[in-house]
């Protein structure tokens, strides 16, 4: 009997292991319901995203480097999969700082990295919720000699699968090769 149930720990730790360590696999504890408010001025939410895979970022408009690096990387990685693919994709900017990221200034950001960049913001209520359910630190940062404030923040890229579940995560140093790579399968 205890060599049975011995038999049977294992092999469940065993399948743990080998369902974790698959993309996507296990239950990532990432992401969550959301609603925010897109660069049009609409609501806009997990449940809209949903039907297409979700590459997710979470920046600010006034990010000197990495922020525009890592708009134009999500663009570049769906660029890599071929005309139309942008169509069937949701590339989406969260901003982490809602005090100066109303709608008209994201719409103004987003357009400058392709047309279908989705950019939303919202109060800083729901902007800090939806950054806790997808895991995200940011903080403001003081400015320096009478410079405006920054916002010290991760930088990871979150892919969704249609359904919006977790799927895989990458950072601003990624190859926008890997990305796609990663994205094809779920199209």
């Amino acid at each position: 009997m205890l060599a049975a149930w011995m038999l049977a720990i294992v092999a469940g730790v065993a399948w743990l292991i080998v369902d974790l360590s698959r993309p996507g696999g296990g239950t990532a504890s990432i992401g969550g319901p959301f609603e925010l408010t897109d660069q049009d001025g609409k609501r806009l939410g997990s449940e809209g995203l949903k039907g297409k895979p979700t590459l997710i970022y979470f920046g600010f408009t006034y990010c000197p480097d990495v922020c525009p690096t890592s708009v134009l990387l999500m663009q570049t990685a769906v660029d890599h999969l071929g005309p139309g693919t942008a169509a069937k994709v949701n590339l989406v900017l969260v901003t982490i700082d809602p005090d100066r990221d109303t709608p008209a200034i994201m719409k103004d950001y987003v357009r400058q990295f392709g047309p279908t960049i989705v950019g939303l913001t919202g109060t800083a209520e729901e902007i800090a919720a939806t950054a806790k359910a997808f895991r995200v630190y940011y903080q403001k940062v003081p400015g320096k000699d009478g410079a405006p404030y920054l916002m010290d923040h991760s930088s990871i890229f979150y892919l969704l699968d249609a359904k919006g579940r977790f799927y895989k995560h990458f950072t601003h140093q990624s190859r926008a090769e890997d990305i796609a790579a990663s994205l094809k399968p779920l199209l």
